[in-house]
């Protein structure tokens, strides 16, 4: 009799693991809707009038990079599949697929994480809205493993949101990001929003793509909830052609421990779609 209920137990545990929906992509699809359903055509097109005053490493990105005379967009999904994606120093890789949405009008951005940790579905959201960041995780859908919020995530998730500007261009013209000229290839940017100011250093090429984003304003945030104030930098790469614009396909995140770098994501063939 034991074994039997032993049994039915660990059936309906996998039932409700595989038949359930989670709750992080029961959250996300809501979000994605209403994200969807409110992006509205701004009916405005890049202009290089607009772009005087701005670095001119800011105008080849426009200039060189085809946006001149394109429909400046509301926002943005990026897809990245079978992402490598470390959980921290001395801890494992995992493969995950991330999917984010971002939003130019005002600072917004969600983003869903979907793996496998020891066997079990793991999942995570993060997001931002309204100036107040969160990053939640969930193992085998339902129980949360962490769930960091406060000033330390509002910071972070308005200066990821920075370092985006320019992979969602229309952000990078927002009036409440600055620019300071550093030499020909490097612009200081500086966003403040809901009170909060955050910075960090924009890197292009001769081509003008922008190729990495450098900053101290973001907290390396572990599993356990321990917080560590690390550089961090978001590198963008393997630029291509989407329409007569010039966009990346890879993104890599890096924190610079002292110890030395960790390469915790590093997303290829991101797949972009613009509203």
């Amino acid at each position: 009799m034991a074994i039997l209920i032993i049994l039915s137990v660990l059936v309906v545990a996998v039932l409700v693991l595989v038949l359930v929906p989670s709750q992080v992509k029961t959250r996300f699809r809501a979000i994605e809707r209403v994200f969807i359903a409110t992006q509205q055509a701004t009916g405005e097109t890049f202009t290089r009038e607009q772009l005087q005053g701005y670095p001119m490493a800011v105008q080849n990105y426009f200039i060189k990079g085809g946006y001149i005379g394109k429909q400046k967009m509301s926002g943005l999904k990026a897809v990245f599949s079978d992402t490598p994606f470390s959980l921290g120093v001395n801890k494992p890789t995992v493969t995950i697929d991330y999917t984010q949405l971002n939003r130019a009008e005002r600072p917004q951005r969600y983003a869903q994480i979907s793996s496998r940790i020891y066997g079990l579905p793991f999942e995570g959201l993060d997001s931002y809205s309204e100036g107040k960041g969160a990053m939640e995780g969930y193992l085998a859908k339902f129980f949360r493993i962490f769930n960091q919020r406060g000033d330390y995530m509002d910071k972070a998730c308005l200066v990821t949101y920075l370092a985006e500007a320019f992979f969602l261009p229309s952000v990078a013209l927002r009036e409440d990001i600055t620019y300071e000229e550093l030499d020909a290839l490097t612009v200081k940017a500086t966003m403040k929003a809901y009170g909060i100011q955050v910075s960090g250093i924009f890197t292009f090429n001769e081509k003008g793509e922008m190729v990495k984003f450098t900053t101290n304003d973001r907290m390396a945030a572990s599993f356990d909830g321990t917080l560590a104030q690390i550089p961090w930098t978001a590198e963008c790469a393997e630029y291509t052609t989407i329409d007569g614009m010039r966009v990346p396909t890879r993104l890599k995140a890096t924190w610079h421990y002292p110890e030395g770098d960790l390469v915790y994501f590093d997303g290829k063939d991101v797949e972009i779609t613009y509203f």
